[in-house]
Parts: structure tokens; C-alpha cells; sequence
């Protein structure tokens, strides 16, 4: 079993520039302990956070970057013995206590208190939002998030009370790892088709997850989503759910099985103001509908965990985004240059019409890398029908997995069957195959006008174009 190591006890990762592992990094360190790890040699975001943390970690992997002492190894699921000259030399080390990731985040998350932030879609800037809220509120609980909180000082802080929230992943079903006390689950849409064949095996991983709550603890839910609906006969706890709903007659009828009926939600002035049926006016910074969703939920747990309802109103509203999330890069010539890590169709969709809306005068330039061929794949022909809010569509190759068979699917076809629905729906949109981010950034510099906006999307490396531009305007 794992648990917390004592101060000062040296922990090595294998694998450290993942998300998760670097967020578990800067979580282990916060406690006390002494961490170090490694990874390829390829610069990610993460090198910056690791960096900013002052946790050393060597390029590439090699027996001598494993530092003496060393008690405790925890690795990345990318790595085997088979594949990792480090695991393999440490295989038969019986001294050497070695965990996967997802196993021992599990075993600390079940130590505490534990609130699971769940689901395909708003994971990270759900966990991140009720991890803040809580953070302000004087709570003072252990917070781990899949991306950097600039509010948090990090993707990780380490709590003085028993009080848990971490965003759980469902790929490769690592929610097997944890015994959640509460969970927030916004929505059930297929994805990861790598490792869950069907859409019911995917189903299945959040209906046994929502099973393990136990009848002391509670289940934030989306009700206006379908699959997550097919949750609630697993569920022995108790149901907080929310909805979205036109007007007030519509939310009060419905407050009667819907705990968060919303209703009248707008735009206005670079917020996002909606009611609650019994708790009066909200209002969040971070635009789109799917945020209203997303706030609704830490409106939820919040209250379930004994924040008045003024103390969240106040919380929410200050909460400003976590980095790869709808973020401002910089500019290049007087031209935004956004980032998001939407990689999936229902959250490029989503993506797009936020930016579509909250800058209407704009010609919106959407660059897309792809995420697996197995993902492209699987859902092309969502994929296809995705990108209809953006002016222009700039398609990369498919940034492709190091645990995956490659092939099967190519962006030249993809591009294709994007231009195919154009034509059918009779759309002016610009669609542009490149092959790589040089000729991106290459085309970019020389097509940008001056009402353009850019948003790049992707969960690869998309974001170093936008570093790119602004970097070299800057210089």
C-alpha cells in the first residue's frame, strides 16, 4: 500500500513530465518529501512547472539518474519494464517500493476525505474552480488539478485539513484506484477508444465508480446530460443535480427534482451572469455555456460541503481559469493568439462557439492538431461536423501516441470530409491542411489580418506556435 513518505524520504519518478505525475510531484514535495524524477528529452509545458517548483528531473532515461536512497518509485503508465531501462533495473529490487501512478494517487486520495472531480469533458477546470472556492473559503483542502491554477500556485497544493478534491482520469480505468467519498461527474461522452472498445465500456467505469460512493457521501451530477442519468440507480449516497433552463417558470417546475434549476443566463460585459432557483443571481468570469455547467457543479459540492451560499457566490465569481484553457497566449501584431487543450469534438465544438460569441466582430482562426489516430478515428465523422463556428480551419498531422498503432486515419482525409460538410451546408469557410507546427507558424505570419483572433486546439504540442509568435514579436 501506499502512502504519504515520511519527511524528507527521496521519491523518484519515472515518467515525471506527465501531467499527472507532475502535479503528484509538486503534491509530494509539498508534504515533505525529497523528489526527483525522469523523462524523455523533449521540452513540454511541464518543464517550466517543474522548474518553477525547483524539482530536479534528468533527459532521458539512464540507471545513473536514479539517485541513491531512494525508497519509493512511482511511474507512468507509458513505461514497462520492457520498454524503460530504469524499471527494468529496478524490477527485481525488492528494497525499492514501486507504484504506478494511478496507484498510488489512489491510495492517497483514499486516505483523505476524497472529492473526485469526473467525467469526458470540464475535469480540470471543474477541480481547479472547487479547489479554489474551498482554498478561499478557509477550508484548507489538498487540491490536485491536471493543469497549472496561477491562483493556486500551481496544479498542486497540499491542505492542513482531511478535505481531498482531485480531477480523476477515467483512461485505462485508474478510477479502479480510488474510494471517493464525494464525486462531481458533468457528462459521459465516448472517448478514449484506445483502451474502451465500446461506449458501454466506457459507460460502465463511472456507473461502478458512482457505486463506490458510499451512502455517507454525495454525487454532484449534470442532469442534463443522458448518459450520466444512467448513473443515478448506482448511486447509494446522496444526489445534488443541476440544469440549465430557459426561463424561471421552466426552473421552478423542474426544482423539484433538479436540486440547481438555472435559468436566465447571459452574456454581459465579459461575464457570464444565471440564476438559481432558490439561491438568486451568479456571476463567473470564464465565458461559455459549458463553464455555467461546470460552475453549477462546484455550486453543488460546495454547498454539500458546508459553504454558505454568499461565500460561494463571492468564490466563484474571482475564480479567473487554469493555463491551456481558453488562455491568452499574448499577441502578434495586435492579434490575440489564444490556447486551448479541447481535443475532443464535443469540447471543440463548445470551444469554438464560446469564442464565436464573446467576439462576434472577430474572424475567428481555428488551428487543430489532432490528438491519436485512435481518437480521429473513432469519432471522424464528429470530428468533421466540429469546426463549423470558425472562419478558418488550419488542420495539423495527427499528433499520435506513443502507445498506439499509427496509421488508419490521415488530417488530408480529415480536411476532406470537413470541406464535404461545408458543401452540403453550403459554409464559406476556409479549411488548410499543414503538415507540421513550422509550416503553421510559417503560414501563419503570412495570411494573419488585422481582425483575425487565433485559437489553437489540441492536447499535443499546438501551444508552441502561439509561444512562437508572441516570443519572436516580443523579441
Amino acid at each position: 500500500m501506499f502512502k504519504l513518505p515520511e519527511k524528507y524520504e527521496r521519491v523518484y519518478l519515472i515518467g515525471i513530465k506527465g501531467v499527472g505525475m507532475t502535479m503528484l510531484a509538486q503534491f509530494l514535495q509539498a508534504s515533505g518529501a525529497k523528489v526527483s524524477g525522469s523523462d524523455v528529452a523533449e521540452v513540454f509545458l511541464t518543464d517550466k512547472v517543474l522548474r518553477s517548483a525547483k524539482i530536479k528531473f534528468s533527459s532521458g532515461f539512464s540507471l545513473k539518474n536514479i539517485p541513491p536512497n531512494v525508497k519509493t518509485v512511482i511511474y507512468s503508465s507509458a513505461y514497462t519494464a520492457e520498454n524503460n531501462v530504469e524499471l527494468a533495473a529496478l524490477e527485481n529490487n525488492h528494497e525499492i517500493r514501486k507504484f504506478s501512478y494511478a496507484a498510488a494517487l489512489g491510495e492517497i486520495f483514499s486516505a483523505h476525505y476524497g472529492v473526485a472531480v469526473i467525467g469526458s469533458h470540464g475535469k480540470t477546470t471543474t477541480s481547479a474552480w472547487l479547489g479554489y472556492v474551498l482554498d478561499r473559503a478557509g477550508l484548507e483542502p489538498s487540491i490536485l488539478v491536471g493543469s497549472s491554477v496561477p491562483q493556486l500556485g500551481g496544479s498542486a497544493k497540499l491542505g492542513a485539513k482531511d478535505l481531498f478534491v482531485a480531477e480523476v482520469d477515467e483512461y485505462q480505468n485508474k478510477l479502479q484506484y480510488f474510494q471517493p467519498v464525494g464525486a462531481l461527474l458533468n457528462n459521459i461522452d465516448y472517448d478514449h477508444p484506445d483502451f474502451f472498445p465500446t461506449k458501454s465500456s466506457y459507460f460502465q467505469v463511472f456507473a461502478n465508480f458512482v457505486a463506490k460512493i458510499p451512502t455517507r457521501g454525495f454525487l454532484v451530477t449534470n442532469d442534463n446530460d443522458a448518459a450520466v442519468r444512467k448513473t443515478y440507480p448506482y448511486l447509494k449516497g446522496r444526489l445534488i443535480n443541476y440544469n440549465l433552463f430557459t426561463d424561471e417558470a421552466a426552473a421552478r417546475a423542474a426544482s423539484k427534482r433538479v436540486k440547481l434549476a438555472a435559468y436566465d443566463y447571459r452574456l454581459e460585459g465579459g461575464w457570464q451572469y444565471f440564476q438559481v432557483y432558490g439561491y438568486g443571481q451568479f456571476k463567473v468570469k470564464l465565458l461559455g455555456r459549458h463553464n455555467v455547467f461546470n460552475a453549477l457543479a462546484v455550486i453543488g459540492a460546495s454547498l454539500e460541503l458546508g459553504l454558505s451560499i454568499d461565500t460561494v457566490k463571492k468564490h466563484l465569481a474571482t475564480f479567473k481559469g487554469t493555463t491551456r484553457r481558453a488562455q491568452l497566449l499574448g499577441k502578434y501584431q495586435g492579434i490575440s493568439i489564444f490556447d486551448d487543450y479541447a481535443h475532443h469534438p464535443t469540447e471543440i465544438k463548445a470551444t469554438l462557439e464560446t469564442f464565436s460569441a464573446a467576439y462576434p466582430d472577430k474572424n475567428l482562426v481555428a488551428v487543430f492538431h489532432p490528438h491519436t489516430f485512435t481518437r480521429t478515428k473513432a469519432l471522424f465523422k464528429d470530428f468533421a461536423r466540429s469546426f463549423s463556428a470558425a472562419d478558418t480551419l488550419i488542420v495539423l498531422d495527427i499528433y499520435g501516441s506513443a502507445r498506439e498503432e499509427r496509421g488508419g486515419v490521415s488530417s488530408e482525409e480529415l480536411v476532406a470530409a470537413i470541406q464535404a460538410v461545408n458543401k452540403t451546408s453550403k459554409s464559406h469557410q476556409k479549411v488548410v491542411y499543414q503538415a507540421d507546427l513550422a509550416a503553421v507558424e510559417k503560414y501563419l505570419r503570412a495570411n494573419l489580418k488585422a481582425r483575425d483572433l487565433v485559437l489553437l486546439l489540441g492536447a499535443g504540442d499546438i501551444f508552441r506556435v502561439g509561444h512562437n509568435l508572441v516570443k519572436k514579436k516580443k523579441s
